[in-house]
């Protein structure tokens, strides 16, 4: 349904120390860069997810969050780990969500620059 999705943001250098270990969790490398934005995706393939440098940038308003498809559960307690320890900001503890559905396992929280995440294993 979706080519691919991007996210402004204000620092490049910062905004990349965060998501390059982040990505790497759920599969996720550079495919490719330059001075002003990265893109990632899975090795030798296009760019499903970008981030561009600019000025003024911040996310989209309540209601907006992107969750990434994890393989287990597992996944989604290291994407929650790392991205704490990378700078991002708890949202909701990995576990069950059984409101969402008897499977739906996720965390969620908020990158360094205001963009809510989530990893999801259903």
């Amino acid at each position: 349904m979706i080519g691919h999705i991007s996210f402004g943001v204000r620092d490049l250098g910062h905004a990349t120390a965060f998501y390059d270990p982040v990505m790497a969790t759920i599969g996720f490398v550079r495919v490719w860069s330059n001075p002003t934005a990265v893109g990632y995706g899975r090795s030798g393939g296009g760019d499903k997810f970008a981030l561009k440098q600019r000025d003024g940038a911040s996310p989209p308003g309540v209601g907006f969050h992107l969750a990434f498809d994890a393989p287990d559960r597992a996944t989604v307690d290291r994407f929650h780990a790392v991205a704490l320890a990378h700078g991002g900001m708890d949202d909701g503890a990995p576990g069950l969500r059984p409101h969402y559905g008897p499977t739906y396992y996720a965390a969620f929280l908020t990158d360094p620059d205001g963009y809510r995440l989530e990893a999801v294993h259903q």
